[in-house]
């Protein structure tokens, strides 16, 4: 009987001690128990206020000072769709201009049938972007005097021209190039003139640049360091088979060109 007296006022003794270190424990850390307490009361009147009825109305509270508060889901239930858009892709670096001679000008150069230079400039220049295109290359058709001539900086820029309709002689016949004096066009000259005549089998016309070719008013307009060349396919007269049924071909010879500067044949 003794023994179990004993081991009562243990357990007495150890519940004793026991709510002492709770209510110390308690009164030690009031400041922080009450952050929580109140914390979590605020999260529970969050949470029911926010809360959308069950049919996903907004109600509607009219206090006594008619002041009206509305509440509603603070989501929307959409229906389940299949993602079928991918993201865009990020436009290639590479940026080549390519001016269609006289377009939105004038007509150029007209042969007596009304074929115009224009018209030839225009089908070689979107015969050439096409191909660039194919290749990855980002190109820019560009107008005679368009303005995003004004500071375009890309990696070349290259004007499509053609020559006279009229008959001189035998020998007019052939292209020409003329690269911009403002800024380094060397590889650029060199590349289009290589591929030109390789595609084309035509011959390098040099003795017929004009002043307009060589301070061409494009030059001017670039962003300096922008490289940059002027090129008459060929005659209309005597190259008119080439610049018109083959067409492929010239444009071909200044695509590969393009490619050849951009370190890509």
């Amino acid at each position: 009987m003794r023994y179990n007296i004993d081991i009562m006022q243990r357990e007495n003794q150890d519940i004793a001690t026991n709510n002492f270190f709770l209510w110390r424990f308690i009164v030690q850390n009031m400041p922080a128990l009450l952050f929580l307490l109140l914390a979590a009361g605020g999260m529970m009147a969050t949470y029911f206020f926010f809360t959308p009825a069950a049919n996903g109305q907004a109600s509607a509270v009219v206090l006594p000072d008619r002041q009206v508060i509305l509440s509603g889901p603070i989501f929307k239930l959409l229906p389940a769709r299949a993602v079928i858009q991918r993201f865009a892709q990020s436009l290639p670096p590479t940026r080549i201009a390519i001016i269609s001679g006289h377009m939105n000008n004038d007509a150029g150069a007209v042969c007596d049938d009304g074929l115009t230079e224009a018209q030839v400039n225009l089908d070689i220049a979107l015969r050439v972007a096409e191909q660039l295109r194919e290749r990855g290359v980002r190109v820019l058709i560009f107008a005679e005097f368009d303005p995003r001539l004004t500071n375009f900086s890309g990696d070349a820029l290259i004007s499509i021209h053609a020559d006279s309709c009229n008959y001189v002689n035998d020998l007019a016949t052939g292209f020409k190039i003329s690269p911009s004096p403002i800024s380094d066009s060397e590889t650029l000259y060199n590349c289009v003139e290589s591929e030109y005549e390789a595609a084309t089998g035509m011959t390098f016309h040099a003795n017929t640049i004009t002043p307009d070719m060589a301070d061409y008013h494009a030059f001017r307009e670039l962003a300096v360091g922008t490289p940059a060349i002027i090129i008459e396919t060929g005659f209309m007269n005597l190259d008119r088979e080439m610049l018109t049924v083959n067409a492929e071909k010239p444009a071909t010879g200044i695509a590969n060109g393009i490619l050849c500067f951009l370190g890509e044949r």
